[in-house]
């Protein structure tokens, strides 16, 4: 047998221990970026993501924050409020589709950035806005609350980054939230309405920028 062909053999099984760690680094960074309550990706792999997306003009990013969770954890207890996580976790991820991209920021607050083609957003969002609200299987009835929904169109403001759509996304959700209208698009009015109360290590919605628009 040649040398070369002594030397290939000799070196197959550090190859093969290469290729093992490999892919044990890789396992463990992709379970890294995903949540394991809801399995939706963390912050960080949303980011990845999203900011790939957000090359499209076509793109819309979503902020969406689960009304009176705190309610649900408390009355319902912690297990019902997971499985409210999960099944809003789950009903995004369904509606936003393999084109785009639903991660979990932290806590009841979910983030999507989706591709719009047809311009058809405000309508879907409407009808996710009505899944989320939905029982969830298998649970007791009682358990389900409504989700509060901002948006933005990238292409409204091409001069931000996802930090800045998202920014505008998280006041629209807010005002939304206060209203108790379900869904609001960030676009180029100015939002009046007070941010007194707002959660905690929010910044308030400034009254010098865009803001919300209409509802739908």
């Amino acid at each position: 047998m040649s040398t070369p062909t002594n030397a290939l053999l000799a070196a197959l099984p550090l190859l093969a221990g290469w290729a093992g760690h490999v892919w044990w680094l890789q396992r463990c960074l992709n379970t890294a970026r995903r949540d394991p309550l809801t399995g939706l990706v963390t912050r960080d792999g949303f980011t990845r993501r999203a900011t790939t997306l957000l090359k499209d003009p076509q793109a819309v990013v979503v902020l969406a924050d689960v009304d009176k969770f705190k309610q649900i954890n408390d009355v319902h207890g912690h297990a019902a409020g997971d499985a409210l996580l999960k099944a809003t976790a789950d009903r995004l991820a369904h509606h936003v589709g393999r084109t785009g991209v639903a991660g979990r920021l932290g806590g009841d607050e979910f983030a999507a950035v989706l591709i719009d083609p047809h311009g058809t957003a405000a309508d879907m969002l409407t009808l996710l806005h009505g899944v989320l609200a939905r029982p969830i299987d298998g649970h007791d009835p009682a358990v389900h609350t409504t989700v509060s929904l901002g948006w933005v169109r990238a292409a409204d403001f091409p001069a931000d980054d996802l930090s800045g759509l998202l920014r505008r996304a998280d006041e629209a959700m807010y005002a939304a939230k206060q209203a108790r209208s379900g869904t609001r698009r960030a676009g180029l009015g100015r939002l009046f309405a007070s941010v007194a109360g707002r959660r905690s290590g929010r910044a308030g919605a400034r009254s010098d920028g865009p803001v919300v628009g209409v509802a739908v």
